[in-house]
């Protein structure tokens, strides 16, 4: 799985004119599922992403976890994260999971970090989705893990 993480002060994701999901201080998660990723990864993930320190403490250190500061994830399902472009100018997506293998694994992500304690909103899978947010820092990492490990 891949993990593009933004650190965030707000942030929404909107299918069509409504607004299905909306989080104030958190994580906006763009998550990628390939065909080869397991019920481990998406538990390697949660685990790190619970407890990844990169809030800021009183001294302005990036110390804090999303627990720490009270804070929510919003994920966002996003296949063109395994986007190959080395050919042509035109990506190919070869390398990311099919609706029925990577719908489970986004939505399993989901409640491994609700069941870890923090609150999640979500986009909804294969929609044209529109997200807005306001990037804190900016905080920007990207986290990969193949058969369970991080990569």
């Amino acid at each position: 799985m891949r993990v593009v993480i933004q650190r965030v002060t707000s942030g929404s994701v909107s299918v069509g004119q409504q607004v299905v999901g909306e989080i104030g201080v958190g994580f906006v998660l763009l998550v990628a599922v390939s065909h080869d990723d397991k019920e481990a990864d998406a538990r390697t993930l949660a685990s790190k992403i619970v407890g990844l320190r990169v809030f800021s403490d009183n001294d302005g250190k990036m110390n804090l976890s999303l627990g720490d500061v009270g804070g929510s994830v919003l994920l966002i399902s996003q296949f063109t994260l395994y986007g190959d472009t080395r050919k042509g100018r035109r990506p190919s997506f070869v390398d990311s999971a099919s609706a029925e293998i990577a719908a489970p694994m986004i939505d399993r992500l989901g409640t491994l970090l609700s069941e870890a304690g923090v609150p999640v909103q979500t986009g909804v899978f294969g929609a044209a989705m529109r997200v807005e947010l306001v990037n804190d820092g900016p905080v920007t990492l990207i986290l990969e893990t193949k058969n369970g490990k991080m990569l």
